[in-house]
This record gives C-alpha cells, structure tokens and sequence, in this order.
C-alpha cells in the first residue's frame, strides 16, 4: 500500500494543472499583498490629483504602476533568494521552495519592469514612467542590494521606493509632481520604519540567522522599540499636513487624528511592554497596515466621491489581497 501510494503522488500532474500552478508561482513572485498596497496609494494620488484623467488611460497607468511593483517583488526575491532559504518567512517562497529558478525570476522581473515603464512612457507621460523606473532602481539596487545586508537603517532609506507610488499616480493624471503628494510620500516614508521593525522584533532569530543587520538584531529590542516610538510621534504630525494646509477635508482630519493617536499609544505601549512585547508588536504591525490603508481611504473620500464605482472595485481588490 506504501509503495502504491508514493507511485501515485509522483505521476505528473495535468497540464492544466500544472500551468495554473506555475502561474501562481509568478503572481506569488510579484508580492501581491505588498504591491496591493503601494498600488492602492498610487491610485489615490492619480484620483486626488486636479487634473482629470481619461478612464482608460487611468486605468492602463495603475495596471502599469502595479506590474512594476510587482517586478521590483520579483527582482527582489531573485537577489534575496539565498536568505529566503534559511527564514521561516521566506522559505515557502517560490525560488526556496525550487518551484521557479532564480534564472527565471531575473528574466520575468526585468521583462515586467521594462513593459511598465515602456508603457506608462508610451501611454500616460514620461514623468510618472521616469518616477515608477527610479522607484524600481531604488528598491531592487539601492535597498535590496547595497543597503539591506549592511546597514540597520535599510529599511529608513530604502523605505523612499515604497513611498512614491502616490507620487507616481499624481504624476500620471498631471504630468508632474506636486506639493499634495510630498506629503503622501512623507507620510509612507515615516510610517515605513515602524511597520517594518514591528515585523522584525518577532524574526530577530530569523534574520540574524540569515545575517540582515535588521535594528532588533543590532541595537536589540529597547532601542528598536525607542525608535519605533520616534517615527510614530514624527509621523503623527505628519500626517495632519494634507488636512492642515488644506488639501484634505475633515473626514481625513478626523482619521489622522484618531489613527495617529492609536498608532503613537501602540509604540508607547509596546515600549512598555517588556516580555510582552512580542504580542504587541504583532498587534502595531497589523494595526499600520490598516492605519495606513484608512488614511488613504479618507482621502478618497474627502475627494467627493470621484469615480465610486472604481473606488469600490480597488477597495474590495487591496481588502482581499491583504487579508488572503
């Protein structure tokens, strides 16, 4: 019964379903939750932006800006595939887990990103293609392969790239870049190094293990969680800016006040927390995805309601990826 048994999980899958899989693979490659995200700030910088723009055009520049999202994932877990391998995180992971070569995954990468610039140039304006090209450069050259394995301020610099995609969508509708977006490029940057640290205080083995000076694994836990506590406070300021100049309403007001002051009591209190800090730490993680998530969400909706139905077909899009 054993040797039958083993005999039959080893005959080959059906084509069908052994393309569906390789897809997956691929799509697995592009970090759909991560690109989700950065994809649902550039939206929100392409709607809030002045100038309108043609649906279709709209519409083909997200489809660009999340394919070159997607290949700066894809680039990153080719160079990174050696660390993936020995982190628990990452060790499912496409490449790790020898379900895509890594040769494959530096083909696919190079050959999305080019396509997404080549067609935000071609389509949309050369400014937004020249902002999604940097923002590629930034992650996969700047981050992923000079900063990340020297230096525990990786994730402060290299968090830039992830910061412009609601540059790059204001940049698509308007053709440049204006003061509206700098503070939505502001506010990701300083939100960037809590979301992260809160992630890693729970894989300091993991990633000293794989030798990626992260600052829980360098300065330890009290100093990550002082930091943590640093850019929360710098953030909440912040994000008040749109709403203080003008450029948000009272919807954004109300939920930056109210987001931000939860942020700054969960950095508090896990500076606080002592042995407990793990639970908390996962607890500020989860809560600054959605932190994040509402704030761009009252800015959509301080814009009047613009476009709802596309509105709620992204918002059901990002909510899934991130709850998959």
């Amino acid at each position: 019964m054993k040797t039958t048994a083993v005999a039959v999980s080893r005959l080959p899958l059906p084509r069908r379903t052994l393309l569906t899989a390789r897809q997956g693979d691929f799509v697995a490659l592009m970090k759909p939750r991560v690109m989700s995200l950065a994809v649902f700030t550039a939206f929100v910088g392409l709607m809030i932006a002045p100038t309108r723009i043609d649906p279709l055009l709209g519409s083909l520049a997200i489809l660009a800006i999340a394919a070159g999202a997607g290949a700066a994932g894809v680039l990153n877990m080719w160079y990174d595939a050696d660390i993936d391998g020995v982190m628990a995180r990452t060790a499912q992971r496409p490449i790790p887990r020898g379900d895509v070569t890594r040769g494959e995954a530096l083909a696919f990468g190079l050959v999305l990103a080019g396509g997404a610039v080549a067609v935000l140039a071609a389509a949309v304006n050369v400014t937004s293609a020249a902002l999604l090209a940097f923002a590629i450069f930034f992650y996969v050259v700047v981050y992923t392969m000079w900063l990340k394995r020297r230096t525990p301020q990786n994730i402060v610099i290299g968090g830039a790239a992830g910061a412009l995609p609601p540059v790059i969508g204001w940049a698509a509708a308007t053709g440049e870049i204006g003061l509206e977006p700098l503070f939505l490029f502001l506010i990701v940057f300083l939100w960037t190094p809590p979301h992260f640290w809160a992630l890693s205080l729970n894989r300091a083995d993991e990633y000293a293990r794989a030798g990626v000076p992260m600052l829980p694994v360098v300065a330890g836990r009290a100093e990550t969680t002082r930091q943590i506590l640093i850019y929360s406070l710098l953030l909440f300021p912040i994000s008040l800016l749109p709403w203080g100049l003008g450029s948000a309403g009272t919807i954004y007001g109300v939920a930056a006040v109210i987001g931000g002051t939860l942020f700054v009591g969960l950095a508090l209190q896990l500076r606080r927390a002592g042995g407990f800090y793990r639970r908390v730490a996962h607890r500020l993680f989860g809560f600054s995805i959605v932190y994040l998530f509402g704030l761009f969400v009252a800015l959509l909706a301080d814009s009047g309601g613009k476009a709802s139905a596309i509105i709620s077909a992204w918002t059901y899009i990002i909510v899934s990826a991130v709850g998959a």
